[in-house]
């Protein structure tokens, strides 16, 4: 049976099969053989997954077993931190510079990072080098928010945090390539994305963020750790609303 998923994704990177091997450094045939329908071996799934920007696992959902799955999923977390303000500054610095092609940020207010001049810089300075740079945050209007308020004790102080933010996320929005949206989701977790590593605050009830603790991951091949928080980051996106001036 042919490989549906490989085809579309081969032409959704605007590319030929004969472009791809040559990418690839194989024959034309065996691309054409994977087409069909043929499985690669690993280090050819992993090139191609690497090439056209896409999962090994759902160009091949068959080929890896759930214990190799289980396993590479589990290399993808890089540290754990118990509490959003214990994690190193340096960690948030080194995590928007690692970026190349995309800087992704979903939060309700994301205050702490509004507030912070020096990763305003590093945000800046990659959108101007030509990186996507895509902001979630909160309607302020949204019931969901005001329940984030109640159940973190701060009632209406949930709302007035975005408002804030967005004052200080002001000379971010008037940069070229920097998109804002607004959402109204409820939020598991706020997550900061940077190419292929994530740092995923969770939320617990009845606590802020800052005291939940933070995942830091980096993708895997074959891993889907990461690629759970990514794929929710894209369907909250699609769901929000270009952010307006008032």
């Amino acid at each position: 049976m042919a490989n549906e998923r490989l085809r579309a994704a081969i032409l959704e990177n605007g590319l030929t099969t004969p472009a791809l091997a040559t990418d690839l450094g194989v024959d034309v045939k065996t691309v054409e053989r994977w087409v069909n329908g043929r499985t690669p071996y690993r280090r050819y799934r992993y090139a191609v997954s690497s090439r056209l920007g896409v999962d090994e696992g759902y160009l091949w959902p068959d080929a890896l077993t759930k214990d190799q799955v289980t396993s590479a999923s589990a290399s993808e977390i890089v540290a754990v931190y118990p509490h959003r303000s214990e994690v190193p500054r340096d960690t948030w610095r080194r995590l928007f510079e690692s970026a190349d092609e995309e800087i992704g940020v979903l939060v309700y207010a994301g205050l702490f990072l509004a507030e912070d001049a020096g990763l305003h810089r590093i945000i800046r300075k990659k959108a101007k080098a030509g990186a996507r740079v895509r902001f979630l945050v909160g309607d302020q209007h949204d019931p969901h928010v005001a329940d984030r308020g109640e159940q973190e004790r701060v009632g209406d102080a949930m709302a007035a945090k975005i408002r804030n933010a967005l004052v200080l996320y002001q000379p971010l929005r008037e940069i070229e390539g920097v998109e804002f949206r607004s959402h109204r989701t409820v939020l598991y977790n706020s997550i900061f994305r940077a190419d292929d590593q994530v740092l995923v605050n969770t939320h617990v009830y009845g606590a802020g963020a800052s005291h939940a603790p933070v995942w830091h991951l980096r993708k895997v091949a074959g891993g889907e750790f990461v690629s759970v928080y990514l794929e929710s980051f894209e369907r909250v996106w699609d769901t929000a609303v270009p952010l307006t001036e008032d």
